[in-house]
């Protein structure tokens, strides 16, 4: 569900109308939904009402610090993957016993950034890694607490590159290496073993594979057990996916039910870390239409939007579906909408299915609220997005668009090429 509508054949977001949005904020800008964003979340940590679990949001999904400062009001906690992820959470107002670090790549100062800020819990993706991170604890004369990102082989059945739970992926540790690193780990006097971490990809749309991990997750709690290794957190990862097309991803009730229904006899905390699932369909895309073109073999809409604001077309073939402002009735055409990018690939819908459009119209690229903005690029030296919320009949500019002099911000030209300029 989402509060993207139309009303009286004008598109509005809440209470809003979007053109009102595109006249002060300009185009291209991503939009999103408090409402939207509130009722996903909700929805998702009210299934696992009763349980005792921790809802760390997905932080790369979509790094808004308005959207986690919203999720750091409602309780939640964060996952992060870099330093600079953690420092937007601690901004953001989301406390650091709420806070998992995942990511296989944790540098040095990375990881004493989280442990001088005391973060809930490192996910350890390598046996090298656990290294560091107790050589680095015993650095700053601190503790460090850890589950081991466990690889059970599962196929996710999702984008072979948004895939992370096969054996041939570069995340985490297959399930012997993983008992060999606890031994380890027990060994080590500056970690602290709290449990285990699994995610096996993104964009789920099937309940199976995640109860198929499972049942390989509790295999191995039951070996740590034999080894003297209480596990008080389960992290189970995110994954679950939404509709951006024709797909019927599972409701968050229906993946709780299989969750608990799994793990009822483990007397352990359960850490969720969903991303997709609450922000993708509480965000647009809005746009204006450039130009109109027409070849002797395709139809051309060129959009002032490109693969640098959203990349997901080009980079998995995604979907996203396209409405205009004004809806209105009118002859439908085949086209190409493409952005002003100087590559091929740079395409937001090919061989759609849209109303027929003119120069200067608006449109609203849907579902665009995860892995929109946090991948988006200065790629041609276009200034990043303007992103704006909604709340009922108000919406704030939480980001302004990035400016010309912030493309140039903390560069410089050495002295030796100015002096060869000037002569």
């Amino acid at each position: 569900m989402h509060h993207f509508h139309y009303q009286n054949e004008r598109l509005y977001c809440e209470d809003v109308p979007l053109a009102d949005i595109a006249a002060k904020a300009g185009t291209p800008s991503y939009v999103y939904s408090v409402a939207t964003l509130t009722r996903h979340f909700t929805v998702f940590d009210g299934a696992f009402e009763g349980v005792p679990h921790l809802t760390c949001y997905s932080v790369k999904a979509n790094s808004s610090l308005a959207i986690l400062g919203l999720f750091a009001s409602l309780g939640g906690g964060a996952d992060i993957v870099s330093g600079g992820e953690l420092f937007r959470a601690l901004k953001a107002g989301i406390p650091p016993d709420r806070i998992v670090y995942s990511g296989v790549g944790k540098t040095e100062a990375e990881i004493d950034y989280a442990l001088r800020e005391n973060i809930l819990m490192f996910n350890i993706e390598s046996a090298e890694e656990l290294e560091v991170i107790n050589s680095r604890a015993a650095a700053i004369g601190a503790t460090a607490r850890i589950a081991l990102r466990v690889n059970p082989d599962v196929d996710p059945r999702t984008h072979p590159y948004i895939s992370t739970g096969l054996r041939k992926n570069k995340f985490g540790i297959d399930v012997d290496g993983a008992l060999k690193a606890y031994r380890r780990a027990l060994e080590l006097k500056h970690v602290e073993i709290l449990g285990v971490d699994c995610h096996i990809g993104s964009q789920l749309t099937e309940i199976a594979p995640f109860v198929e991990a499972l049942k390989r997750l509790k295999i191995l709690v039951g070996r740590l057990a034999e080894m003297g290794i209480k596990v008080q957190y389960l992290d189970l990862g995110g994954g679950l996916g939404i509709s951006y097309s024709e797909e019927t991803p599972p409701h968050p009730r229906e993946y709780a039910q299989a969750v608990v229904q799994e793990l009822k006899d483990l007397p352990c905390t359960l850490i969720f870390e969903p991303g997709r699932v609450i922000v993708g369909n509480a965000g647009c895309l809005i746009m204006q239409v450039l130009y109109t073109k027409q070849t002797q073999t395709k139809e051309f809409v060129i959009v002032d939007a490109g693969m640098n604001d959203l990349v997901r077309p080009s980079l998995y073939g995604a979907f996203h579906g396209i409405q205009p402002f004004e809806k209105g009735k009118r002859e439908t055409r085949v086209v190409d909408v493409v952005g002003p990018i100087c590559e091929s690939s740079d395409f937001i819908a090919r061989d759609r299915k849209l109303p027929a459009l003119n120069r200067g119209e608006y449109l609203a690229v849907m579902s665009a609220g995860a892995y929109g903005f946090s991948m988006s690029s200065n790629y041609n030296s276009r200034p990043r997005a303007a992103e704006v919320m909604v709340d009922g009949d108000r919406f704030f500019i939480t980001r302004e668009r990035e400016t010309l002099e912030d493309l140039v911000r903390g560069e410089s030209i050495p002295d030796s090429i100015e002096r060869a300029r000037q002569i």
